[in-house]
């Protein structure tokens, strides 16, 4: 299976079931081959560890379990295999496996009796409790066993997903086991790049189970494809700023003139030839001396914007805007243009009053934007379901924005999993607007500017988290370093 994409729940099952129905692999071969994947991943990732506790639970994920068990029994190691919930649960699958490792002698004990063992000594628990066959918080006595296992001085290797975690959301539905490790079977999940998902899955391996070539055709176009942060084109010798597009950023009202200045500079920083920055006339001649580069207009009213909308070739209006009578005016003579444009932040909400269709924009909402823009009360965990929701409302490029931002173009969703988690601070998605409008005259479609902006930004910032430390980055300093991400070095490594 392509690394290039990312799955939900669902279609994983679909997978699974083609495997057996489709092409013949009897189920438990694939548990053979899920088991022997985890074997290999535990021998090399924990080599000197001898002592092993295998937790099991009722369902197919168990069936891994108990051949992990078995496996690791047969080469000599230490291994308490542990029974959790009705084993009158196990498909037939799984009770083969189970009746093998007590073929071989390995007999499972009871969980509460192993959670009173004070004298148990264990290098690794391997978690084969749920997988993705349970949904909702873990019920009793999972949640103990979850908490009891998450208490334990010795890491953890999850078989497929950590157990309690959304394989869509990335959330904990309960109790959820902090996992060191996650060998996950088919394909990559979701849930395990998304939201906190990384931090209770640790390092994740794939293991496709021999998947045929043919079904791993069958299942390409399916999935949510995975951003590749890509380098811009070299530039021509002759080349002049005209090239290169003039952006127009509108924003920064009165003690908000921040927001608008990184978005101008985020554009300069992508690429953009020329940038103007319309902003309240309050902060205009101050902004102009801090970043000369930027042509800064201080604007009273809408009549003043009128000429500089009409030499702009993408708008990006919102960051530091607010909802003033100024902010009102502005948006409103913004919002029917011909240009192409980026719209975050306050024009968000401004957009939200009365919802109509943006069919040449962006719109870049972080989740409780996006609840607004729905008319939602509640930010609802379901990303996928909001991103669909929010094409069909509007019409036009949807970046929903968060840890592993989403981006659709009414075709194609498309997933970031570059970023660091210091990038949660002021100012970055400012810095999300002006590099999006700063590709969008570089770049043949919307979906294309929008795609790499925030490939690039989330790079830049994994750059910055590797170089400064998560703590104490700057929006600015993500933006120093696009022209970096821009040029096509690799991927940063997590400090």
């Amino acid at each position: 299976m392509s690394l290039d994409r990312l799955y939900t729940a669902q279609e994983i099952r679909l997978m699974d079931r083609a495997l057996i129905v489709d092409y013949g692999i009897p189920g438990l071969t694939l548990m053979v081959r899920a088991a022997d994947a985890a074997v290999a991943t535990i021998l090399e990732a924990f080599p000197e560890a001898s002592r092993f506790c295998v937790l099991c639970g009722s369902g197919n994920n168990a069936g891994d379990g108990y051949l992990v068990a078995s496996k690791l029994a047969s080469k000599g190691h230490d291994v308490t295999l542990v029974q959790v919930g009705d084993i009158d649960k196990l498909g037939p699958d799984a009770l083969s496996a189970r009746a093998h490792c007590l073929s071989v002698g390995l007999e499972p004990r009871a969980w509460d009796e192993v959670l009173q063992d004070a004298a148990l000594e264990v290098d690794l628990y391997v978690d084969a409790l749920l997988g993705l066959g349970t949904s909702g918080p873990p019920r009793t006595p999972f949640d103990r066993v979850i908490r009891w296992l998450n208490a334990m001085p010795a890491p953890v290797l999850a078989l497929d997903v950590p157990s309690g975690l959304h394989p869509d959301f990335g959330r904990p539905e309960g109790e959820c086991v902090q996992a060191s490790h996650t060998v996950t079977f088919i394909a990559d999940k979701i849930g395990l790049r998304c939201e906190s998902g990384p931090d209770y899955a640790g390092i994740v391996s794939v293991c496709d189970l021999g998947m045929p070539a043919d079904a791993v055709e069958q299942f390409q176009a399916t999935g949510i494809r995975r951003l590749v942060a890509q380098a811009l084109p070299p530039r021509s010798r002759a080349a002049h700023k005209g090239d290169f597009g003039h952006v127009l950023v509108i924003g920064g009202d009165v003690g908000m003139a921040g927001a608008a200045l990184l978005a101008g500079e985020a554009a300069l920083r992508t690429g953009a030839g020329l940038v103007t920055l319309a902003t309240h006339p309050y902060h205009a001649s101050a902004l102009s001396v801090y970043r000369p580069e930027l042509m800064v207009r201080g604007v009273s009213d809408a009549a003043m914007l009128a000429p500089l909308i009409e030499r702009a070739d993408v708008v990006a209006i919102g960051p530091g805007l607010g909802q003033s009578a100024w902010s009102i005016d502005l948006f409103q003579r913004t919002i029917g243009i011909e240009q192409p444009m980026v719209i975050d932040a306050d024009a968000l909400n401004l957009l939200a009053r009365a919802p109509r269709p943006m069919r040449s924009a962006i719109l870049t909402p972080h989740p409780k934007e996006a609840a607004r823009l729905l008319d939602h009360g509640v930010v609802d965990p379901d990303r996928l379901a909001v991103l669909d929701a929010l094409q069909a409302r509007y019409q036009c490029v949807i970046v929903l924005k968060g840890a592993a931002t989403l981006v659709h173009d009414g075709e194609t969703a498309m997933v970031n999993t570059l970023g660091s988690p210091g990038m949660a601070s002021a100012g970055m998605g400012d810095a999300l607007t002006g590099c999006i409008a700063g590709l969008v005259v570089q770049m043949d479609t919307l979906a294309d500017a929008a795609g790499q902006g925030v490939a690039h930004h989330g790079r830049a910032g994994a750059w910055a988290a590797a170089e400064l430390g998560e703590a104490g980055m700057l929006a600015s300093d993500v933006i120093h370093r696009l022209g970096r991400s821009l040029r096509g070095e690799g991927d940063a490594k997590r400090s």
